[in-house]
């Protein structure tokens, strides 16, 4: 798959070819349904999917400071979009200029001059151009005048409830990774890499991985997780994975202040993972963080812990490469 940064990246030959555009934070069940519409009408052309995306957030352009917690980071949100069969990303820098281009001028200038749209499949809540004024009855207007055709695709709902982003962030915040995870279509993933904090588990009998999260991450609610744990090259391509016991929180126990994501591999004390990227996807959430009486009574629940991790997490999934 082809990555682009911004316009000037798209090859100068590039021809036509079928479009969609959005945040895609997560790649979940929603996006998937639009690429899949995007695939579908480009198989039909026999051309190729584009991808346009935005770096950062337009949130964070528009009203500062309200940037959204991260579903995931830019390389696994390409790695996502190559799997449904995306050909290309374009990563478009979203600035305050940008910001306000009309649509019109955003249609010509992103859609037109560089992709040569022949069709552009987007949510039927899509929404362009300065101050939001486009909408997709408008896309098909331009459409007809700059000559391709637009699709506006129907929300993906469940039970009445729209599958979206937000949504999935307000599980993870709840700590409902199994509800997260359905959404996604997969564990939420948190990526990081390990560095070295108190050393605790390793005295305690447990070593765990301790993950310097980027910013803007959306990491579950403060708990105790069943999930993997795996290292990854630096592309994000995932080399080996580990079934986890997954701690997220301030270690109340010992008075801790700063939040941390700390994974430890199910049975593996001869891990020197400090340094590597690594990854924790999220499977299900064993409890609450507690602070115990003494540091006994912790390892004593940490055994616990670990336990129903281990019969939550198929070992066949484990594996090294």
């Amino acid at each position: 798959m082809q990555r682009w940064h911004g316009l000037d990246d798209v090859p100068a030959r590039w021809g036509r070819s079928v479009v969609t555009i959005g945040a895609f934070d997560g790649v979940h069940r929603g996006h998937q349904r639009i690429v899949e519409h995007a695939r579908t009408a480009a198989a039909a052309l026999r051309l190729p999917v584009v991808v346009v995306t935005f770096d950062p957030h337009p949130d964070e352009v528009v009203r500062p400071g309200s940037h959204p917690p991260f579903l995931c980071t830019p390389s696994r949100m390409a790695e996502l979009l190559a799997g449904l069969g995306v050909d290309a990303v374009c990563v478009l820098p979203f600035t305050v200029e940008f910001s306000r281009l009309g649509p019109d001028e955003f249609v010509r200038a992103v859609l037109v001059e560089r992709l040569h749209s022949a069709r552009v499949v987007v949510g039927s809540d899509f929404r362009f151009g300065h101050k939001a004024a486009g909408d997709v009855a408008l896309l098909a207007e331009l459409g007809e005048k700059y000559d391709f055709s637009a699709e506006g695709v129907p929300l993906l709902t469940e039970n009445g409830v729209r599958i979206s982003s937000t949504g999935i962030r307000a599980r993870l915040a709840a700590g409902d990774v199994a509800g997260a995870a359905h959404d996604l279509g997969r564990p939420h993933r948190v990526e990081g890499v390990v560095v070295r904090g108190q050393q605790r588990g390793r005295a305690l009998g447990f070593p765990t991985a301790n993950l310097e999260t980027l910013p803007h991450t959306a990491i579950p609610a403060d708990g105790v997780y069943a999930g993997w744990l795996s290292s990854l090259d630096h592309s994000g391509r995932e080399l080996q994975r580990w079934p986890a016991a997954i701690s997220v929180g301030t270690n109340p126990t010992f008075d801790g202040r700063e939040r941390t994501v700390e994974a430890y591999a199910l049975d593996r004390d001869d891990l020197d993972l400090y340094g590597m990227h690594m990854a924790t996807d999220f499977v299900a959430r064993l409890r609450a963080t507690v602070k115990f009486a003494s540091p006994g009574d912790l390892v004593r629940q940490m055994h616990v812990d670990v336990d129903d991790a281990r019969q939550l997490l198929p070992q066949s999934q484990a594996g090294e490469s």
